[in-house]
């Protein structure tokens, strides 16, 4: 990091600057994220909470409450509680804590609201640097698993197990699991259940401009040919299935790009593309070591010397026009990470309809 550009943080509209310090409790680098005031300025009195956080006189002087996910306490607290104890004696504060594992919100009180002010600003700004260590939890998606591409899927499997078994790295069990197909449009790191509900209710949100796009019908889509992510069709990780809507409309893409722009103004995700890559990977190397790589999407990240490319180059040759069927699409799911429904699916916490 350059001490003359640190990297910033946008927190509802404020900026920040990030530090970085030394602490032994975690293994990673612990991130001390600080306000980023006006340079010759260090009062408290300078440093102002959020608008969104509601700071109340009390007959004690000041009090503010934050909702708080109970995984991030520990951030708060740091090692042996001195975090905790930092930020109380930089701003003449006190900062109460649940329990940890207890889900509630986090106190701070104090005589002086510039203080309590303090104090808030700077919790939300290291809960914003440590959420984006979370793994996620969740994901939106489309599903795939209709019964017709499921057929296709499966037969394609077998074909190229039949065809191209001899190439190097292709086996079995680098299939997706025919239950799971799927079109990822973007991660969530939701960490309790008050975080679930609000992207349920996000999701529903979204439901008026989706129907705008479908005209209030289930979108039909075709699953036809197949492509790979990396330069070199001899050493390919990921295989996937391309998707199109039948009258070469972009309207899936712009519902996913659209869901996406909801979801990052929201809070509820990360921008990691200009656009969302719309793909169903039906061949993965990380399936090879690890079958439970399909709860991830796909997402799991591993050393390069983890994973065992295979040669797709007969797989495309043979099969690159490859027709796996045709299905209507009729839903967004907000999919739970880890789960199985009894369909075979991911567990659904959420989700909103086209028609």
């Amino acid at each position: 990091m350059e001490v003359l550009r640190p990297a910033l943080i946008n927190i509802n509209g404020r900026m920040y600057r990030r530090n970085i310090i030394k602490e032994e409790h975690y293994e990673e680098e612990e991130e001390d994220v600080s306000y980023m005031g006006p340079p010759e300025s260090e009062d408290l009195a300078d440093e102002e909470t959020c608008d969104a956080i509601v700071i109340e006189e009390t007959d004690k002087g000041y009090r503010c409450a934050i909702d708080v996910p109970s995984v991030l306490y520990k951030y708060i607290i740091g090692k042996k509680g001195e975090t905790r104890r930092r930020l109380e004696l930089d701003t003449k504060t006190s900062i109460n804590i649940p329990k940890p594992g207890v889900e509630g919100q986090i106190v701070i009180t104090g005589s002086q609201k510039a203080g309590v002010s303090s104090a808030v600003t700077r919790v939300e700004v290291l809960i914003e640097s440590f959420r984006k260590k979370q793994p996620f939890t969740h994901f939106l998606s489309f599903h795939m698993n209709d019964p017709k591409i499921q057929e296709g899927f499966l037969s394609f499997k077998d074909e190229v197990l039949q065809q191209c078994s001899q190439d190097h790295g292709v086996e079995e069990n680098i299939f997706q699991n025919p239950a799971k197909l799927h079109l990822t449009i973007g991660t969530l790191a939701l960490l309790n259940d008050t975080e679930v509900r609000k992207a349920c209710e996000h999701l529903q949100e979204c439901q008026n401009f989706i129907r705008d796009i479908t005209e209030g019908k289930p979108l039909p889509l075709e699953v036809t040919g197949i492509e790979y992510m990396n330069d070199d069709p001899a050493m390919v990780d990921i295989l996937y299935a391309k998707v199109n809507v039948k009258d070469r409309s972009d309207k899936l893409q712009v519902i996913a790009d659209r869901l996406v722009e909801h979801f990052v103004s929201a809070g509820l995700m990360v921008r990691e593309w200009d656009r969302v890559k719309l793909h169903a990977t039906v061949m993965n190397t990380l399936f090879r070591k690890d079958s439970a790589v399909e709860d991830t999407g796909g997402a799991r990240r591993q050393t390069t010397s983890e994973r065992e490319a295979f040669d797709a180059r007969n797989i495309l040759k043979t099969f690159g026009a490859y027709r796996f069927g045709e299905f209507k699409l009729n839903s967004v799911l907000l999919s739970q990470r880890y789960s199985t429904d009894c369909s075979g699916y991911y567990t659904s916490a959420g989700s909103t309809t086209f028609s």
